[in-house]
């Protein structure tokens, strides 16, 4: 099922950037033999010819190609395998004259041919974002928790306190903070944190050093969930004392535990010492008590968390964060590549074909006990990522892809005439080659990641 579903969200993203191709294609004359989706064999094909409305099941290669009513005319084919889609342009790839093919119209036509397809890909988001706000609500970047004995509260942050800035660095929604401490770690020196505190603008220098004691679990971060505990770390102190994945906390030292929230308040007391706590737990309906000594850790954080969706925001309001929505998924997703290019991530944050489909399939998983309304929104907030995700990498300027091919426009643009087709085609060939081996490699080491 989880791949039924991956496959349905990348299909949408990849019809929507082919379908942006297709509308400007169209708009500026461009003749579309075929814009079909999925891979494979044909099942469906429609066509409106002269003599009218054709449509044919099972249609061959050798069909499509020589019947006579289908000439210059766009066919659209419903295909076997729904893995994305494809819109095929009239002299894209290959020398062609005739006038309705791409290499014959002007180099801004074809600019905005080629540009369409990313766009597109940002206005899904948009489009997604919208319904995404307008539900689940705004990601305002309003400090909701402060937890005790750490940096944030030490410097005087409070909750309720609405972060602007860290570093110099505009907040606008709640999760760019915690992008911002992945892109930039902390490294010990002081943090300043430019708050917004009853209409007035307040400036902290956080200190991110921090000791506390571990007992290596986690639970949800939804402070109304369950207390239910979702992994145990390996040679963690709640795994050498026994407490497994799933048990159920119900009282830290005989304090009751009802939810998320209250567990992470509880918590926040009792891993200040290090001295040994008493967990009861409740395991296939039955509670055990274990004790557990966490073990010692220093580490840097900020000590507060901002990321959580508030609802009741106006229809602008609405617009105005889903545009930010999208902003944040491009510029998190160009720094990313930022941070590969610079050795600060390595190959094995890269993910694929198989390791999307795993974390769609994880993040079904952790909304299904919801109810489906909340299984729809984490389908979409998977596709507003996705789906920005392959507008920007669709611009990178690399051979094979849109940014490449733009390249080769804005060349002929500042050249004023165009680069040789067949050196061109050459390269977004080789481009193509290699971006296959990158994709073959991609998904082997995606596989190797699942195995482990």
């Amino acid at each position: 099922m989880n791949i039924i579903v991956a496959l349905l969200i990348f299909t949408v993203i990849v019809v929507i950037h082919e379908f942006g191709h297709f509308l400007l294609a169209k708009k500026n004359g461009v003749g579309v033999p075929e814009f079909s989706v999925g891979m494979g064999p044909r099942l469906i094909t429609y066509a409106k010819t002269n003599s009218g409305h054709v449509i044919k099941l099972l249609c061959s290669q050798k069909d499509f190609e020589n019947r006579q009513d289908w000439q210059n005319v766009t066919k659209y084919s419903w295909k076997l395998f729904p893995i994305g889609g494809s819109c095929a342009m009239v002299g894209e790839d290959e020398a062609n004259d005739s006038e309705d093919s791409f290499n014959s119209k002007g180099v801004w036509a074809r600019f905005s041919i080629v540009f369409a397809g990313p766009f597109f890909n940002f206005i899904l988001a948009f489009v997604f974002s919208i319904i995404i706000l307008s539900y689940s609500g705004i990601d305002y970047p309003v400090i909701r928790v402060v937890y005790d004995g750490q940096p944030a509260s030490q410097s005087g942050i409070k909750t309720g306190d609405t972060v602007k800035s860290i570093n110099g660095k505009k907040i606008t929604i709640g999760r760019e903070i915690t992008t911002y401490t992945q892109l930039h770690p902390l490294t010990g020196e002081d943090v300043e944190v430019v708050v917004e505190r009853d209409g007035k603008t307040q400036t902290f220098n956080i200190n991110p050093h921090y000791k506390t004691f571990l007992f290596g679990f986690s639970y949800s971060t939804n402070e109304k969930e369950s207390s239910q505990i979702s992994s145990v770390t390996e040679g963690g102190a709640f795994e050498k004392a026994g407490i497994k994945d799933g048990d159920i906390i119900k009282s830290v030292n005989g304090e009751p535990v009802s939810n998320a929230g209250e567990l992470g308040n509880v918590m926040n007391r009792v891993n200040q010492d290090g001295r040994e706590v008493r967990f009861t737990v409740e395991r296939e309906g039955s509670e055990h008590e274990f004790l557990v000594t966490p073990v010692e850790y220093e580490t840097y954080t900020l000590g507060f968390n901002a990321a959580f969706d508030e609802k009741g925001g106006s229809p602008l309001e609405v617009l105005k964060y889903s545009f930010v929505e999208v902003k944040y998924w491009i510029v998190t997703t160009v720094a990313s590549l930022g941070q590969l290019v610079t050795g600060r991530l390595s190959m094995n944050d890269v993910s694929g074909p198989v390791g999307i489909v795993n974390v769609v399939g994880s993040a079904i998983d952790q909304s299904i006990s919801l109810g489906i309304m909340a299984v729809i929104m984490q389908m979409l907030y998977m596709s507003v990522l996705l789906s920005a995700n392959l507008g920007v990498m669709n611009l990178l300027p690399l051979p094979a892809l849109d940014g490449g091919r733009l390249v080769f426009i804005l060349i002929e643009a500042v050249r004023g005439k165009p680069i040789d087709r067949e050196k061109e085609g050459f390269v977004h060939f080789a481009g193509l080659v290699v971006l296959m081996l990158f994709m073959v490699f991609v998904m082997y080491n995606d596989i190797i990641k699942i195995i482990k």
